[in-house]
């Protein structure tokens, strides 16, 4: 969207006189420089952009974003701390006005600073591979910076190669281990990655507890530990502590509510929905009250939830979300009632939520005005009728969405672009019983999706593979993590399991 010719040489001597004159780099720079320099134009500007990367760090965004307008005020120029705004938007119009900011203002800062803003705008067209060849120029460029390696790490997580991100991820920590962002992020990947080691996760993130104990957020990601783990009543009293911390965390609440919600205390997990949405400040007010939906689908109550969601709809312009940020919950709440209706055989229901949401995907782009932007949005689109499509056993229409998905994406250079058609495709053959097809696509896909898992588990169970079907039946079972996609098949899963258990034991 953004591109810039290359500076003079003129230019360029007359700029870094200038930055000699009246700049500081906020790091001193070395022969083999440690950290990625921040460029800024005050102490006070340097103060308060440290101290939200701190906050962005652990989670408080709201702090975050303040300290950021604080240290922008100071230094209008200050082209990073557009980027860290950039981290954390309400709105895909604020992320694009942020980042043209940044670009604006990004001559003039450190070549670390520059990458990290390349970086950031290769998430509009989608471009992962000229992201992950950025991150590893970081990397070259300051190889003993932990935040630059867990950039990279990040990456190579991205493209699934987990081992590759966890020895980035040690290097790290060894450097020095009591940096607390290492240890959040082996623990989170030991928890979501592939292979997963719960004790090593609890391992890492406890140690994270133990470097911010004062930190909402620490508290947050061991209590997700112990979610994983089934120790529901522990992860539970994590997330009560993470809310004692801190009682403007609206994510601490909604944690808590997910643990009630598998502990099957439906009312006791509204309750904590309802706090988080009174604590939120921003478009979060939806999403926590779209999570209390959810509560009725766990149990077993699709009607409920259909209603439940379409007060979310009737009541969102009143919830006292900013205007300019409702676009992103309309388009989820109605996302989240195509889902339910869609897995309860309400196709019509299905359908015209996924009109009302395409129409703000679209008035998103608009927004947004990037040709990119809106080929990914119709792209999504495609996806989401062709699934629908396909549970309606309309199966030339859905195969003709999964093909409009891939020219649509087909500009991308993302090795991953695909996996949403894979899946559709795995799901048009599991549907028609095409088992083995099935497989073929799915495990193209991303598995890691628990409804990829839920789905892939279906075909191996129609092979007649009943041990690799339960197998993945019940890491879906014991997932605990939350959103509609897996509200719509936990209790399937749960039953699978439970069948295949009986057999076990006879």
């Amino acid at each position: 969207m953004f591109r810039f010719n290359k500076t003079s040489t003129k230019a360029v001597i007359i700029t870094i006189s200038l930055l000699f004159v009246v700049q500081i780099v906020c790091f001193a720079q070395t022969t083999v420089q440690r950290e990625i320099p921040i460029t800024c134009s005050s102490d006070e500007a340097r103060a308060a952009f440290i101290e939200a990367r701190d906050a962005l760090d652990m989670g408080r965004t709201n702090d975050a974003r303040a300290l950021l307008d604080k240290a922008i005020k100071k230094d209008p120029k200050f082209a990073c701390a557009y980027l860290f705004k950039a981290y954390s938007p309400n709105s895909a119009a604020e992320w694009k006005s942020n980042m043209e900011l940044a670009v604006a203002n990004k001559s003039a800062v450190s070549e670390g600073e520059q990458i990290l803003i390349e970086m950031n705008m290769t998430f509009l067209n989608n471009d992962a591979e000229k992201r992950f060849v950025l991150a590893k120029k970081l990397v070259e460029k300051y190889p003993a910076s932990q935040r630059a390696l867990l950039v990279l790490a990040g990456e190579h997580q991205g493209r699934k190669e987990y081992a590759k991100a966890r020895n980035l991820m040690n290097t790290a920590m060894q450097i020095n281990p009591e940096f607390p962002l290492p240890h959040r992020d082996l623990g989170f990947s030991y928890l979501f990655d592939e292979p997963k080691d719960f004790d090593l996760a609890e391992k890492h993130m406890i140690k994270f507890v133990e470097l911010r104990p004062d930190e909402a957020s620490t508290h947050i990601g061991l209590g997700d530990v112990y979610r994983a783990q089934q120790k529901l009543k522990k992860a539970r009293d994590a997330y009560a502590k993470a809310a004692e911390i801190n009682p403007e965390s609206d994510v601490a609440f909604s944690k808590k509510g997910h643990a009630n919600t598998y502990l099957g205390y439906y009312e006791e997990a509204r309750a904590d929905f309802k706090q988080a949405q009174e604590v939120a400040k921003d478009n979060s007010k939806a999403t926590w009250a779209n999570y209390a939906t959810f509560t009725y689908l766990y149990a077993g109550d699709a009607k409920s939830a259909l209603a439940a969601n379409q007060k979310v709809i009737d009541e969102i312009d009143d919830m006292g979300i900013p205007e300019d940020q409702l676009i992103g919950p309309k388009m989820g709440t109605h996302f989240n009632r195509a889902m339910m209706a869609m897995y309860n055989g309400k196709f019509d229901i299905a359908e015209e939520a996924l009109k009302q949401r395409a129409m703000y995907m679209l008035q998103e782009a608009e927004e947004v005005a990037s040709d990119d932007f809106t080929r990914g949005q119709k792209a999504s689109i495609a996806l989401t009728d062709g699934i629908l499509a396909a549970r309606r056993g309309d199966y030339r229409t859905a195969l003709l969405k999964a093909d409009e998905n891939t020219k649509l994406l087909e500009p991308d250079n993302n090795p991953r672009k695909l996996e949403g058609y894979q899946r559709l495709r795995g799901l048009i053959a599991l549907l028609q019983k095409n088992y083995n097809e099935a497989v073929e696509h799915y495990q193209k896909a991303n598995v890691n999706n628990v409804q990829v898992k839920h789905e892939l588990a279906l075909a191996h169970e129609g092979l007649g593979n009943v041990e690799q079907a339960y197998k993945l039946f019940k890491e879906v079972a014991e997932f605990n993590f939350n959103w509609v996609g897996y509200a719509v098949i936990r209790n399937e899963a749960i039953e699978k399991t439970k069948i295949r258990t009986k057999i076990r034991t006879k």
